[in-house]
C-alpha cells in the first residue's frame, strides 16, 4: 500500500481522512484486480478528488477513472472495484422523495435500508405493503416512461422482496440475481410493453418496431445493473469491501487464459486484441529501424576526423540494413488448444505488414497449408472460420500426432524453409503416446532463422502424461509460455 501524502484543509476536510484510506484500499485491489496503477497516477488520483464534490458520486467516480485507468478494456474491472468501494449508503440510498408517497409504507422491521438481509427470506410479500402485483405494475410503469429514479426504486425493493438475501449465508451475488429475475419476468414485460406500443400507435414499420424493442430492451437492461448494483451494495455491507472485493475480482482481457476463457470472455478477448495489433506493429517497426549498429565504417571514420586532425577519432559505422523475416506457423487446432491457435494465427496475421511473407498450416494428426484462406479475405475472423471448418487435417482418428504432422510438413513444405525464416510452432506438444520424430525439429532449426515453440499450458504441465515438450525444446531457440493475451504480446517481440 502506497504512503498517503499529507492533504492541505479543504471545505471536505471533515471526510478527507476515512476517505483516502478507503482510497489507498481501492487502489491495491485496482493493482490486485491487474490495473498498471504507478505512484504517480496513485497521486494524481488522490489530487483529483479534491476538485470534485465528494457527496457527487458520478463525478468521484469519472475523476478516478480519468487518473487511473488508460485502457477502455480495465473500465469493467475498474468499475466493479469502484461498485464495491464506493457503495451507496447511508440516507442518500434512501428512495427519492417524489416517490414516498407512490409507495405503501414499510413495517418498523424495514426501516434501516442497509440492514443486509432485511426482510428477505420471508415469502414473496417481504415486510412491504405492497402486492406483488402493484409491484409488478409500477415496474411496468418505470420501463415505460423510462423513469430512471423509480427503476432504482423498484431494484432495490425487488432485491428486498425476492432475492432471499440472509446475513452470512456464503451465496454470491450471481444465484440472487438470478431469483429477482426470475420472478420479474422481464421477458413477459418486454412483450407487455410492445403491444402497449403498438396499440397506441397503429400500424409502424418493422424497422420501427425493431428501433423501439431495442429502446426497451435497453431500459430492462438498465434495471438489471440496478438490481445487480443492489445486491452487491448489500453483500458489502454484510461481508466487507475486502470480501466482497476479492470474490468479484475477474482478470482483464489480456489475462483470460485460452484454454479456459467463457464466451463472454472470448468476445472481450476479440476486442482487446485490435489496439493489441497496432501497438505491436508500431512496436515492431521500431525496433527494426533502431536496431543495433552495424559493422565499423573504416573509411567513414578517417574521412570524418581528417577535419580536426583525427584527435579524438569518432567511430562510424556502417548502418544496418535489417530485413523482414518471413514467418512459417505449423498450428495445432484441435479442441484442447484450437481457441489459442485462433488468437495466436489472428495476431499473425494482423502483423503481416511486418514480415515478408506468412505461411500457415494447421494440423490434428493430419497437416494442411491454409495460407490462401488468409489471402482470400481482409476478415481474418472470416478466414479463421474457414480454417476450423474446411481445413483438411484429420489423418486417421482426429487425435494429436505431432510427429506425423511434422513429418508431412517436412516432406512436403521443408524445402521452403530458408535462413530468413522464423518458423512458429503452436501447441501444447501432446502427442497421445506416437511417435515425436523429433530429428525433423533439428532439421528445421539448423536452416531456419530461428525456431520458436508457443505452449499455452502452464510450465508445471510440461513434460507430464503424453507431453513431450522436452523432447523438442532442445532444438528450439525459445519455448514461451503463452496462455493469454499478455505472455503472447510479450513473445511478439521476438519476430523483429
Amino acid at each position: 500500500m502506497t504512503a498517503t501524502p499529507p492533504v492541505e484543509t479543504t471545505a471536505n476536510e471533515a471526510v478527507t481522512s476515512p476517505l483516502l484510506d478507503l482510497l489507498s484500499g481501492f487502489i491495491v485491489e485496482l493493482r490486485n484486480a491487474g490495473l498498471p496503477v504507478s505512484l504517480t497516477e496513485n497521486l494524481d488520483a488522490m489530487e483529483a478528488i479534491r476538485h470534485v464534490p465528494l457527496e457527487d458520486r458520478t463525478a468521484l467516480k469519472y475523476a478516478l477513472a480519468a487518473t487511473l485507468v488508460k485502457n477502455n478494456s480495465h473500465w469493467k474491472a475498474f468499475e466493479i472495484v469502484f461498485d464495491v468501494y464506493f457503495s451507496l449508503r447511508g440516507e442518500e440510498y434512501a428512495l427519492d422523495a417524489e416517490l414516498v408517497d407512490e409507495l405503501p409504507e414499510d413495517d418498523e422491521d424495514d426501516a434501516n435500508p442497509d440492514a443486509p438481509g432485511q426482510g428477505e427470506g420471508k415469502g414473496q410479500g417481504g415486510n412491504s405493503g405492497m402486492t406483488p402485483e402493484e409491484l409488478a405494475e409500477m415496474l411496468y410503469n418505470a420501463l415505460a416512461n423510462g423513469d430512471q429514479a423509480l427503476m432504482r426504486s423498484m431494484a432495490r425493493e425487488s432485491v428486498r422482496r425476492y432475492a432471499g438475501m440472509e446475513p452470512g449465508r456464503p451465496v454470491g451475488g450471481t444465484y440472487y440475481l438470478y431469483r429477482t429475475l426470475r420472478n420479474l419476468d422481464l421477458d413477459g414485460v418486454l412483450e407487455k410493453l410492445m403491444e402497449q406500443q403498438q396499440d397506441e400507435s397503429g400500424d409502424t414499420s418493422q424497422f420501427e418496431q425493431r428501433l423501439q424493442r431495442d429502446e426497451f430492451k435497453d431500459r430492462i437492461e438498465a434495471l438489471k445493473k440496478e438490481i445487480e448494483n443492489e445486491i452487491r451494495r448489500r453483500l458489502v455491507a454484510d461481508r466487507g469491501v475486502e470480501a466482497m472485493a476479492k470474490t468479484l475480482r475477474k482478470p482483464l482481457p489480456e489475462d483470460v487464459d485460452f484454454m479456459h476463457a467463457s464466451r463472454e470472455e472470448m468476445a472481450n478477448l476479440r476486442k482487446a486484441i485490435y489496439p493489441l495489433t497496432r501497438k505491436l506493429a508500431v512496436r515492431l517497426a521500431r525496433k527494426r529501424r533502431r536496431g543495433r549498429k552495424g559493422p565499423l565504417d573504416f573509411r567513414h571514420t578517417i574521412r570524418t576526423s581528417l577535419s580536426y586532425g583525427g584527435v579524438p577519432a569518432e567511430p562510424k559505422f556502417r548502418n544496418p540494413r535489417p530485413k523482414k523475416p518471413e514467418i512459417m506457423v505449423i498450428a495445432d487446432i484441435s479442441g484442447s488448444v484450437a481457441a489459442f491457435a485462433r488468437f495466436t494465427l489472428h495476431l499473425v496475421y494482423a502483423l503481416s505488414s511486418q514480415f515478408t511473407q506468412v505461411r500457415s498450416f494447421v494440423f490434428i494428426d493430419g497437416l494442411d497449408e491454409v495460407t490462401e484462406y488468409f489471402e482470400q479475405t481482409d476478415d481474418i475472423t472470416e478466414a479463421i472460420h474457414r480454417v476450423n471448418s474446411e481445413a483438411d487435417v484429420v489423418w486417421v482418428d482426429g487425435h494429436s500426432d505431432y510427429g506425423h504432422a511434422l513429418e508431412v510438413f517436412w516432406n512436403n513444405y521443408g524445402k521452403d524453409v530458408g535462413p530468413k525464416t522464423s518458423v512458429l510452432i503452436l501447441g501444447d506438444a501432446r502427442n497421445n503416446y506416437h511417435a515425436p520424430n523429433s530429428w525433423i525439429i533439428k532439421d528445421i532449426a539448423e536452416r531456419a532463422r530461428n525456431v520458436f515453440w508457443l505452449n499455452p499450458e502452464p510450465k508445471s504441465y510440461w513434460d507430464t502424461g503424453d507431453s513431450i515438450i522436452g523432447e523438442y525444446s532442445s532444438y528450439c531457440d525459445g519455448i514461451f509460455e503463452v496462455r493469454n493475451l499478455r505472455q503472447l504480446e510479450k513473445f511478439a517481440d521476438n519476430l523483429a
